[in-house]
């Protein structure tokens, strides 16, 4: 058993346990945010996408050592942002929300590309939302959406 702390959406926390469990499974089980989903448990879907130290990683492809004296940011945490606001009413005006399933990893995405990439190209958007997967929207819209987030949001990233 370990003790190991990290900053979670601005607040430092403590856990005690196995280092060695997903830190999905931490994330949902033993502070309850929900947003993140398990959709593969491989890496491959984007659904369980988190910041970690502003860098898009799938929290359940990390184990919770690795996070120890660094910093996650969920969706629930992003929330409170003028940046989830404007990523939020992009995927609204350009219908990009269907199911909402992988909706809260591809914000997550959409932030990290932003961050790293205020204006994007289609071919760059298209690269930087690769690791996440929609079965309903055809994607179009989701680029659509984090093209107009890049402009609404210009002097945000």
């Amino acid at each position: 058993m370990s003790n190991i702390t990290f900053k979670l959406n601005g607040e430092m926390v403590s856990v005690e346990g196995n280092p060695g469990v997903r830190l999905l499974d931490v994330l949902r089980n033993e502070f309850k945010l929900t947003g993140i989903k398990e959709g593969c448990g491989e890496g491959e879907c984007g659904a369980c996408a988190v910041l970690l130290d502003h860098k898009i990683v799938n929290s359940c492809s990390v184990v919770l050592a690795n996070v120890d004296g660094h910093e996650i940011m969920t969706i629930e945490g992003f929330k409170n942002s003028k940046k989830y606001q404007i990523i939020r009413d992009s995927f609204g005006h350009a219908g990009a929300v269907q199911c909402g399933f992988c909706t809260p990893g591809m914000v997550i995405a959409t932030e990290s590309l932003l961050n790293e990439n205020p204006s994007p190209t289609e071919d760059e958007i298209k690269i930087g939302m690769s690791g996440n997967l929609c079965r309903c929207t055809g994607y179009q819209s989701i680029i659509e959406a984090v093209k107009r987030a890049s402009e609404d949001g210009d002097g945000l990233w």
